[in-house]
């Protein structure tokens, strides 16, 4: 698990250096893990650290909060991803008035120069930092020049002759296409949380549900679909799985994720789990009763076991 650094106050000693990067990273999908890699290769040649400098809240969400995108991972489940990739820092940059106002000269000295002596600097050439989004790929280079840190532009990672975006993998999730975003994120798409108790109307339907704390202000998904979770000892148990607001029932401000899980019966109150999107089978919908919604996860659990192949209750 990389270390985490909230804030420049509390940057440590930078005398030995490192090699960094800089972007949200939400989803760390197939483009981040070719950065990640190369980030890995040069810190390991240098035998300097590898650091990922992120923010948060990210810079649209404190902008513009209303119009922000469903991010693809919490900050949780970005720290999780990665640890697969030797990052050995992770910085985390509090975006508020006051780094929105922070000139692009002084964010280079504080955070990079004094902050992190930064040796290498990996960065897209379309990113743009500082008061008024003044710095750019051009004015890293020329400060790079002046203090003795090369900066290097991040290879464009193109699938199906299009760039690998989180943008891309957001629009995958809401078309249901799992198979596309699972192409470009290198794996199923996952979110994560701990099982905390419910308010059993699943149970008394038939059907008991594992219910999953998301805290997250919005989701990039909404439906039923057939799922795989992992996290406990029997992973994984394949299930069919409700993330969305249950008009029929509550109708909740906020998604919920409930996954029945297929012939399981331990108790996994507490437990922190992953539940992974295999296949779509509908979206949610508000139904004219209880016993017709009954009816409907009937079919849609007899879909998802078809889809993994096992037989009916």
């Amino acid at each position: 698990m990389p270390k985490i650094i909230r804030g420049l106050y509390n940057l440590p000693d930078p005398v030995e250096g490192c090699v960094a990067t800089i972007g949200n990273f939400d989803g760390v999908h197939l483009g981040h893990q070719a950065v990640l890699t190369q980030l890995a290769m040069k810190a390991d040649i240098l035998n300097l650290p590898a650091v990922v400098i992120t923010f948060e809240p990210q810079p649209f969400e404190f902008f513009v909060p209303e119009k922000a995108p469903a991010r693809l991972s919490r900050f949780r489940e970005k720290v999780e991803s990665l640890r697969a990739y030797s990052i050995q820092k992770l910085c985390v940059l509090r975006f508020n008035r006051q780094l929105a106002e922070m000139r692009a000269e002084t964010f280079i000295q504080k955070l990079l120069v004094d902050g992190l002596n930064v040796r290498y600097l990996v960065v897209g050439d379309d990113f743009r930092f500082g008061k008024g989004r003044h710095g750019d790929f051009a004015l890293l280079q020329q400060a790079g020049k002046r203090h003795g840190f090369q900066v290097v532009n991040m290879h464009t990672f193109a699938i199906d002759d299009m760039r690998v975006s989180s943008t891309r993998i957001r629009k995958a999730l809401q078309d249901g296409d799992l198979a596309m975003a699972e192409k470009l994120l290198g794996r199923p798409y996952r979110m994560s949380g701990r099982v905390a108790h419910g308010d059993k109307r699943g149970r008394k339907m038939g059907y008991p549900t594992a219910n999953i704390h998301l805290h997250r202000a919005k989701v990039p998904l909404n439906g039923v679909y057939a799922v795989q979770l992992y996290g406990i000892d029997e992973e994984p148990v394949n299930g069919v799985a409700n993330i969305g607001v249950r008009p029929t029932i509550s109708g909740s401000d906020k998604a919920i994720l409930e996954v029945h899980l297929f012939d399981f019966q331990s108790d996994i109150y507490g437990e922190h789990v992953q539940v992974y999107f295999l296949k779509k089978l509908r979206d949610e919908h508000k139904f004219a009763s209880i016993e017709q919604l009954i009816e409907q996860i009937h079919i849609d659990s007899a879909q998802a076991r078809n889809y993994f192949g096992i037989s009916s209750e």
